[in-house]
């Protein structure tokens, strides 16, 4: 029964190591031009901020109730704290770093209407130090023992070097301990022997710097064979999503709105992770988080989804048809 693997999410617990920002939003409209320089005016009618990035990641696992140990860096700003405290009271920060070299990443996002005016980056793209990487690695080993899975969400701001992502994937295959990555193409090879990889379309083709023609099952293949993972789950859009396992899924998509396509990445990853640790086979988790994905795509921003919205979408679609063995 689908609920009752979704049920057991509760009981599972994951790490998240990556790259952690704070989406800041100012929303307004727009009735003229200024008399100082040929710029539109924005009469501010709201500001909000949502959690992004790795932070979104996390978001979407605690939202469905697993235990999540949140890992990455961030300033010594009022931003961190800002972030930190967002954070639902089932995830434990203690793995989260705060340096004195870099500012808490922050991405804001001027809106009027339905059109983005402006966007501000405050960040800094650097390697962590080798005391940074070291301090991550020790309290992760600390915590490896009571985990499930750890997720690795790469965003490319310097956070997943090659030498720290080998010692977690390293880390994680001896303990028998489920590890995802949702990549950047430039950084593919820092997660050789993951168990899984969650790429979109355009990102498999970039990894194996493969032609946009070539048959994306051959690019799927490449990809699981080159950097020795048990399976590769590449999303495709509006084509749905493809499986590559012992066999190959083709998993259709079901949006019937895509209103959004932000942040559909991260909860896809969360509930595959979540689902193969709570039981599922790979299959099954990428069937349970191609629903969750359509969900968040007819949502505005980043969102969460819900265990009732996504026991109540699974059903109405692979149950119709009589197609779940969870």
């Amino acid at each position: 029964m689908i609920s009752k693997l979704i049920g057991n999410f509760k009981n599972i617990k994951i790490a998240v190591i990556g790259d952690l920002m704070l989406d800041e939003y100012i929303m307004g409209k727009v009735d003229r031009i200024s008399p100082e320089a040929p710029v539109p005016v924005v009469k501010v009618t709201e500001e909000k901020f949502v959690l992004g990035g790795a932070a979104n990641v996390i978001n979407n696992l605690a939202a469905l109730g697993a235990n999540v140990y949140c890992g990455g860096l961030v300033g010594k700003d009022n931003k961190a704290e800002k972030l930190i405290n967002a954070f639902p009271k089932n995830v434990d920060c203690n793995l989260i770093l705060k340096a004195d070299n870099r500012p808490t990443i922050v991405k804001k996002r001027v809106i009027a209407g339905h059109q983005q005016l402006l966007r501000l980056d405050w960040e800094e793209e650097f390697y962590i130090n080798e005391d940074e990487e070291n301090t991550i690695i020790e309290n992760l080993k600390n915590h490896i023992k009571d985990l499930n899975a750890v997720i690795l969400s790469d965003y490319n701001k310097g956070l997943l070097t090659k030498s720290l992502s080998q010692k977690i994937i390293k880390l994680c295959r001896e303990n028998n301990v489920i590890v995802t990555v949702d990549p950047k193409p430039k950084n593919i090879s820092n997660f050789v022997g993951a168990s899984s990889i969650t790429p979109n379309k355009k990102e498999a083709y970039a990894a194996v710097d493969a032609n946009s023609s070539e048959n994306i099952d051959i690019v799927g293949e490449e990809l699981k064979k080159k950097y020795n993972l048990d399976t590769v789950l590449i999303t495709r859009s509006e084509e749905g999503m493809t499986l590559y396992d012992k066999e190959i899924h083709n998993i259709p998509t079901y949006a019937k709105e895509v209103y959004d396509v932000t942040g559909a990445g991260d909860t896809v990853i969360s509930v595959f992770t979540l689902a193969k640790a709570a039981g599922a086979t790979w299959e099954e988790a990428a069937k349970i988080a191609n629903a969750a994905g359509g969900i968040v795509v007819g949502k505005i921003g980043t969102s969460t989804v819900s265990e009732k919205e996504l026991i109540s979408t699974y059903n109405s679609i692979y149950n119709a048809g009589g197609t779940c063995e969870c």
